[in-house]
C-alpha cells in the first residue's frame, strides 16, 4: 500500500500507464512527473513573494483585566484568502507529478530484477516514501524556527512562543523544487529498458489469475490508446485485482486516519502538549511503516513466494494487526478535573459553563485557547478564565497569580521577583501511567499493517496481464484516493469530533474547533473504525485468496512483441541514442 501521505487524485495521470507499460519509455515519464513535482512546490512558495511583509499584530493580553472592552463580533475579509486557489493548484501539481511514481516507477522496478527480489526493492522504495516524509516534518520544524521574513533581513523582538510568531514555512518548498527539477536530467538519461532486462524476463513465469470471463489480448494489446476501454473492462472483471485493491483502499482509509490524528489522540489521552504528542506520534508512526514495508519485501523475497503465498502472508500480518488493535481501549484514561467542564469552581457555577462569579468581570474569549494548571490540580481554559491578574513571562514554563478561581490548597511558591504564584502555563500532569505501553504495542500494530502493503502491491502486480500492469497500479491509486486517503481523514474527524465536550464559540456565536474531548468515549470510536476496516481487509484479501487461480505452469510472460527488436543502451547519459531507441 503506497504511504498515508499522497494526495490529490490525478486521474488523468492514472490513465497514462495504459501506453508507457507497452511501448513507453518510463523513466521519461518519471521525468516528467519530477518536473510536476517540482512545479507544483514551486507554485506553492509563490504566496510569500506576492503577499507582502508580514505585519505583526497586536499582543493578546490573557490575564483578567478589568474593566476590559469586550471584542465584539466583526466580519472581515481578507486579500489573502484568494491565495488559497494558489494553494490548490499547487497540490494538484503534486498529485499529477507524484502518481506516476507509484505506478510506472514500480512497474519499472519489476521489469528491471527478478521475481523474488521484486518485492525486496519496492519495499524498500515504500519505505524511502515513508521516510521522506519524516526528513520533511524534522526539517520543517527547523526551518520554523526562522522568522517568515529572513530573506528580506527582517528580525524581531518577538519569540517563537509569542502567538504572532510566524515561521519560515516557504523556504522547504523551494527546496523541494530544487531537489525534484535535479532529478530530471538523470531520469532523462535512463535507457527504456535497463540491461540484462530482456533476460530477466525470459526467466519469469506468468502468474496472473485465470478466469473464463477474462478477456484474451493478443500481442498487439495495447498499442493504441483505443484499446483502453477494453483494458479497463479486462482489470475491473479480475476479481482477484479488484478484491486486491478494496483491501487496500481499507487500509489506506485507517492508516491515513490515524497518521492525522494520533498527536491528537496522544494529546488528550495523556496530557500532552501538541508538540510532544506529534513527536510521539511521528517516532512511531514512522520508523514502523518504514520498518514493516521492508520486513514483508524481504521476507516474500528470501522465501521466493508465489502470488497465492503471498497474499496468504499478507492476510495473516493483517490478523495480526487486527488483535493488536484492540491497544486502544486499555490506553484510554479518564478526564482530568477540569474547571467549567468536570469541575466546579469551588463549588460556584455550573457545569458545562466556564464563565462563573469569580471570573465573570474578565469578559474571557472562548476562543482563545491557553490550559493553565492551578495549584489545586485543577486544569483552567486560560488565565483569564482563573482570573489571574499577574504573570512573570521570563520563567518557563509562564506563571501566573492573583487568581481568584483557584484555591489556594498548598504553600504558595514565591517567585524571583518576590511574588507567590497560583498556576503555570500548561496542561496539568496526567495520572495515566499507560503511555510507554501503548506506545510499544500501536509501535507493533503499524508493524504488522505495513508488511502487508509490500506484499500486497506485489501481488497486484502477478495477479494481472503484465502489460496492463502500470494501469492496474494506475486504477489502484486512483481508487486508494477516492475510497480510502481522501475520506479518511473525513470519516476521523467527524468521529473524533462526535466525542467532543467543549467547543471553541467565537465572539459570533460561530462554532469552530473542539477544545476538550471525553476521553474514554474516543478511544472506543477509534478501536470501532480500526476494527471495521481491518475486518473488510481480512475479508477481501481471503476472498482473493480464494478466487485465485494460477496458470498453468511453465506459462511464459510475453516481455516484448516478436518483431520488436530488444536493444539496450548503458546507464551514461547519451540522449542520442535514447532518441534513435524510440
Amino acid at each position: 500500500m503506497p504511504p498515508a501521505l499522497q494526495h490529490a487524485p490525478g486521474l488523468s495521470v492514472s490513465l497514462l500507464p495504459l501506453g508507457p507499460d507497452a511501448r513507453g519509455h518510463k523513466p521519461r515519464w518519471l521525468a516528467f512527473a519530477s518536473f510536476m513535482i517540482g512545479l507544483g512546490a514551486l507554485v506553492f512558495s509563490l504566496p510569500k513573494f506576492f503577499s507582502g511583509r508580514y505585519q505583526l499584530g497586536s499582543l493578546f493580553e490573557d490575564t483578567c483585566l478589568t474593566p476590559k472592552n469586550r471584542t465584539s463580533c466583526t466580519t472581515s475579509s481578507s486579500s489573502l484568502f484568494n491565495y488559497l486557489y494558489v494553494f490548490i493548484l499547487g497540490q494538484l501539481l503534486l498529485g499529477v507529478g507524484g502518481t506516476p511514481l507509484y505506478t510506472l516507477g514500480t512497474a519499472f522496478i519489476d521489469d528491471s530484477v527478478p521475481t523474488h527480489k521484486s518485492s525486496l526493492y519496492i519495499g524498500i522504495g515504500y519505505s524511502m516514501s515513508v521516510l521522506g516524509p519524516a526528513v520533511g516534518y524534522v526539517l520543517g520544524g527547523q526551518l520554523l524556527t526562522l522568522y517568515i521574513d529572513v530573506d528580506l533581513g527582517q528580525s524581531t523582538d518577538i519569540t517563537e512562543d509569542d502567538p504572532r510568531w510566524l515561521g519560515a514555512w516557504w523556504i522547504g518548498f523551494l527546496m523541494s523544487w530544487f531537489l525534484a527539477w535535479s532529478l530530471i536530467i538523470p531520469f532523462s538519461c535512463f535507457p527504456k529498458h535497463l540491461p540484462g532486462t530482456a533476460e530477466i524476463q525470459d526467466g519469469k513465469t506468468s502468474q496472473a489469475h485465470q478466469s473464463n470471463s477474462l478477456q484474451n489480448t493478443d500481442g498487439n494489446f495495447g498499442q493504441s490508446f483505443k484499446d483502453f476501454p477494453a483494458a479497463l473492462k479486462n482489470l475491473m472483471r479480475n476479481t482477484v485485482f479488484m478484491c486486491l485493491v478494496l483491501s487496500t483502499c481499507s487500509e489506506a482509509l485507517v492508516t491515513t486516519g490515524f497518521a492525522t490524528f494520533l498527536p491528537k489522540f496522544i494529546e488528550n489521552q495523556f496530557g500532552l502538549s501538541s508538540s510532544s504528542a506529534a513527536t510521539l506520534g511521528g517516532a512511531v508512526l514512522v520508523p514502523g511503516a518504514a520498518l514493516g514495508q521492508i520486513l514483508g519485501g524481504v521476507l516474500v523475497s528470501k522465501f521466493k513466494m508465489t502470488c497465492k503465498n503471498i497474499m496468504k502472508f499478507a492476510l495473516l500480518t493483517s490478523v495480526i494487526a487486527l488483535t493488536l488493535s484492540f491497544v486502544f481501549l486499555y490506553a484510554n484514561c479518564e478526564n482530568e478535573p477540569f474547571a467549567g467542564v468536570s469541575e466546579s469552581y469551588n463549588r460556584t457555577g455550573e457545569l458545562g459553563n466556564l464563565t462563573a462569579p469569580c471570573n465573570a468581570n474578565c469578559h474571557c474569549l472562548r476562543s482563545y485557547y491557553y490550559p493553565l494548571c492551578g495549584g489545586d490540580g485543577v486544569q483552567y481554559f486560560s488565565p483569564c478564565y482563573a482570573g489571574c491578574t499577574n504573570s512573570v513571562s521570563k520563567r518557563h514554563p509562564k506563571v501566573y497569580y492573583n487568581c481568584s478561581c483557584i484555591e489556594r490548597k498548598i504553600e504558595l511558591t514565591p517567585t524571583p521577583s518576590g511574588f507567590a504564584f497560583e498556576a503555570k502555563a500548561g496542561k496539568c500532569p496526567t495520572r495515566c501511567a499507560n503511555l510507554p505501553i501503548f506506545l510499544v504495542i500501536f509501535f507493533a500494530t503499524i508493524v504488522f499493517t505495513f508488511m502487508a502493503g509490500t506484499p500486497i502491491t506485489v501481488s497486484i502486480l502477478r495477479c494481472v496481464n503484465h502489460k496492463q500492469r502500470s494501469l492496474a497500479l494506475g486504477i489502484q491509486c486512483m481508487l486508494l484516493r477516492i475510497l480510502g486517503t481522501i475520506p479518511g481523514p473525513i470519516i476521523f474527524g467527524i468521529t473524533i469530533d462526535s466525542t467532543c465536550i467543549l467547543w471553541d464559540i467565537n465572539e459570533c456565536g460561530i462554532k469552530g474547533a473542539c477544545w476538550i474531548y471525553n476521553n474514554i468515549r474516543m478511544a472506543h470510536m477509534l478501536v470501532a473504525i480500526s476494527v471495521t476496516c481491518k475486518v473488510i481487509t481480512i475479508f477481501f484479501i481471503g476472498f482473493a485468496i480464494f478466487l485465485y487461480k494460477p496458470p498453468p505452469s511453465g506459462t511464459d510472460v510475453p516481455f516484448l512483441d516478436q518483431n520488436t527488436v530488444v536493444t539496450t543502451v548503458p546507464l551514461e547519459c547519451d540522449l542520442k541514442k535514447i532518441g534513435n531507441e524510440d
